[in-house]
């Protein structure tokens, strides 16, 4: 707190909220405490959440076969990407060889980055960082992804492309 007795003359605001400089920015072991116990309950909180979302808000499921294209929509080594209707989930649909097709999820499994088919190299790629996987079975062949990429399962109709309804669990 100011005083007469100090060289700096007394601002008006100082009257009204007089602060004591030295121990203004002292953190006290109680109050330290305090502020641990807050962020990690908020912390565990937030990991509940995360954790029990899929239980309480299961994702949607396919219940009747989805036309996703006409076989002539996607060339040889090409690369088509969809969602399923109901579904915030972006895949990508792969067309290997003449009869010879795949369905991934487009989410890398590292950090989610979104991926692409190279036909040059004909891998699945994460250009975020530098992970590849393969293309036929979604397995990792390199770099920090951890787990393989989700599949879809489709056929081949005469009128195209479909994914298959996800049977329900009993």
């Amino acid at each position: 707190m100011s005083s007469p007795s100090d060289d700096k003359p007394i601002q008006p605001w100082e009257e009204e909220f007089p602060i004591d400089h030295a121990n203004a920015e002292l953190v006290n072991r109680r109050e330290f405490a305090r502020l641990l116990v807050f962020l990690s309950g908020g912390m565990t909180v937030g990991t509940a959440w995360i954790a029990s979302r899929d239980l309480l808000f299961p994702p949607g499921r396919l219940t009747a076969d989805h036309r996703i294209c006409a076989q002539a929509d996607v060339s040889i080594g090409g690369m088509l990407a969809f969602q399923l209707p109901g579904s915030n989930i972006p895949y990508i649909l792969i067309h290997l060889s003449e009869n010879e097709w795949r369905a991934f999820e487009q989410k890398c499994t590292h950090l989610s980055c979104a991926v692409y088919y190279s036909a040059k190299s004909g891998k699945i790629e994460c250009p975020c960082h530098a992970g590849f996987f393969d293309a036929r079975t979604g397995a990792v062949i390199q770099g920090p992804p951890p787990r393989r990429l989700p599949g879809l399962a489709i056929e081949t109709r005469a009128d195209g492309i479909y994914a298959l309804a996800t049977p329900q669990k009993a």
